[in-house]
This record gives C-alpha cells, structure tokens and sequence, in this order.
C-alpha cells in the first residue's frame, strides 16, 4: 500500500497563512470596534431619576422613615458588600441604566450625600422609597412625595448651573434621560392593604385619580426642562411575593384583581403619554412595559436562569421588606437562583435581565 504524508504542502501552507491572517484582522476589527464602543462618547450627559424603591439608591437614609434598608443583608452583593440603601442584593435599575448607556456605574442619592461635580454633572436619584402619586401614599409611609421630588430637582439645577455655567447647565437638562418608576406601592399598599381609599374608590376610578396625578408629574418635569422621559409603567403587582402572601390565598397563587389593576393603569396611562407626546413638540417622551418582562420571569423562570419566583431570599420570602428583611434573619444560600430578593424587589440578577430588555426594546426611541 502506498504511505502518503500528512504534512500539508506549500500551496496548503500558503492558504493556511492566508485565512490566518484574515482572522485575526478580523478579530481585531472587532475588538477595535469594541473598544470604541466602550469609549465613544454616552447617548445622554446624565441620568435622572424620580420615584420609589425601584430607584432610591438611599435617599430614604436621610429622611425619618421606617421604609429603610440601609442594614445587612442588603447589598450583599454591592461593590464593597456594603448595604447603601438601595433595596435590592446589589445594584438597582437606575444603576444599569446609567451603565448600559456609558453614563457612569451607578448613579447616587441626591439627599444627604456630599456629592462632587462629576456625580451632580452625570446625573442623581431623588427617589424615595415607598412614595407614590397618590398624595396619601408617602405620608403613609413618610417618603418624598413625587411633587417634592421636582422641588430637589428644581434645587439640582441651580446646582450645576453653579458648576458648569448656564449654557452647558442647559445643555445637560434638555439631553438628559429622566426615568421615571412610581406607582407599585399606590395600587399594592395604599389601596388594596389599607383602607383609606377603597372606601371611596373602586379600582377604576382609584387608577383615574393615579392618572390624574401621574400626567400631572409629567407635565411638570416637562415645564422644568425635561425633553427625553422615559416613564415606567407597573409590574404584575398581584405576583410580588408579599401581595400572593397576603391575597392569594393558602397557596399563594397570583392575585388577578391586582394584576388587573396594574394592567388597567398601564393601558390608561400609555395613553396618556401618547396624547401628550403630540403635544409636547421636540420631547421623546416614551412609555416602557415592565409587566410583561416581569411576568415572564415569575411565571417561566427557569427560562432565565431562575429556579425561585414566588417568594424572596430574604427571611422566609413571603413578607420580609424593609426593616423586616434584617441582620437576623438568613438570607436564601443563592439568591442568584431568586428572582426576588425581598417580597417586593428583584435581585439585581433579575433586574439586569429587566434592563436588558428594556434597552434593546426602547433605545432606539431615545436617538
């Protein structure tokens, strides 16, 4: 039998060479390309943000309220492992926002904190959790009221016209993304745990009274200079892991009349928006659907990654918020495998899938 050799002639070495090289120009290409993009200059100067828990990165730690979460085990998993009043296991919405955009890795509390000119230039959170539209719901909980919450904005501008002058001051306003993510605790404390409001308000006329308030906020922040709002309408309130506790029976089932709820408030107010969006020449003013994000991830976790969503890792899951997720409870063994970390919040886990959808989805609307 004929032996023939194995080793690749010089015509096969030549082409060889060739493809090598093609590659590797292309795979410098594209780690040039991305390079770039990591470099090239953000979509927006600043991120700003307004609302409730969602987005309070501790504003609540310099205000009298029950509603903190400046202990263990939140922020376990933070830079530091430091819990800095964000109610979440590490970062929070407003964080990834600000990252996924090139802005900065995290965006700070406004209140109480000695921020430097580049923190104040690159944007700030004045939420404040456990707030909300209706003018009940932070008194309730002693929160800064959404309406509050512009006057600290009205006082932010004056402060970085201070630091980079009127025209640039300006400049950084108009170019901004605004974020905007209040409502939950309206529709899941206010109305359906306490009883000041259903006595007066059937759901349809209560998620009418939030409109109302809600179109009100936006008009507002517009006059104020806003011109790129993204508006963040409600999750599946009745599948958080504290409202299955307390309405959904012995099994802790999804409560269908406070998804209903939440589902009525984002139809109403995407109308909403859209009515004002043509009235408001030159604004993107866009509304982003979380419901259908979150309901995935609650009814199909193992999808994402998740084995856990219908409870939290904090304590037994099931109701500990707040000063009730605390020191001396345990926490789950991994709570990258919850898709909540307390009853009523993702863990950053979570949220960054959220995030993710959010940006591939609604980005476009902001160029």
């Amino acid at each position: 039998m004929e032996s023939r050799s194995i080793l690749p002639g010089a015509k096969q070495l030549a082409t060889l060479h060739l493809l090598v090289v093609i590659l590797s120009f292309c795979f410098c290409s594209q780690i040039q390309a991305f390079a770039v993009n990591r470099t090239s200059k953000p979509i927006v100067p600043a991120v700003i943000l307004f609302g409730d828990s969602i987005v309070d990165p501790g504003n609540n730690n310099a205000i009298k309220t029950i509603v903190k979460c400046n202990f263990p085990p939140y922020g376990k998993d933070f830079i530091g492992h430091v819990p800095t009043g964000r109610f979440c296991n590490g970062k929070i919405p407003g964080d990834l926002i600000a990252s996924s955009l090139g802005v900065k890795d995290t965006v700070p509390a406004y209140v109480g904190q000695k921020l430097g000119a580049e923190d104040l230039l690159t944007g700030v959170s004045f939420a404040s959790g456990a707030t909300g539209y209706d003018p009940l719901t932070p008194v309730i909980a002693s929160a800064i009221s959404m309406p509050d919450q512009l006057k600290l904005f009205a006082e932010y501008k004056e402060k970085i016209k201070e630091i980079a002058g009127e025209e640039r001051a300006n400049s950084i306003i108009a170019e901004s993304l605004y974020v905007v993510c209040s409502g939950s605790d309206d529709l899941a404390n206010t109305y359906f745990i306490t009883p000041f409001r259903q006595a007066h308000y059937d759901v349809p006329s209560y998620v009418n009274l939030l409109i109302g308030y809600s179109s009100q906020f936006i008009q507002k922040l517009y006059q104020m200079g806003a011109r790129k709002i993204a508006y963040v309408g409600l999750p599946p309130i009745g599948c958080l892991p504290s409202q299955r506790t307390l309405g959904g029976g012995p099994l802790r089932e999804c409560v269908p009349i406070r998804n209903e709820a939440a589902m009525l408030y984002n139809s109403k107010i995407n109308a909403e928006i859209n009515r004002l969006g043509r009235i408001f020449k030159g604004t993107k003013l866009i509304y982003l659907d979380i419901y259908t994000i979150i309901l995935d991830l609650v009814q199909r976790p193992s999808v994402y990654g998740f084995e856990v969503s219908n409870k939290g890792c904090c304590g037994t899951g099931a109701i500990e918020v707040s000063v009730l997720c605390n020191p001396k409870l345990p926490t789950c063994p991994d709570d990258s495998k919850y898709v909540f970390w307390d009853s009523y919040h993702p863990t950053e886990g979570a949220y960054r899938i959220i995030v993710d959808y959010l940006i591939q989805r609604y980005l476009k609307y902001l160029n």
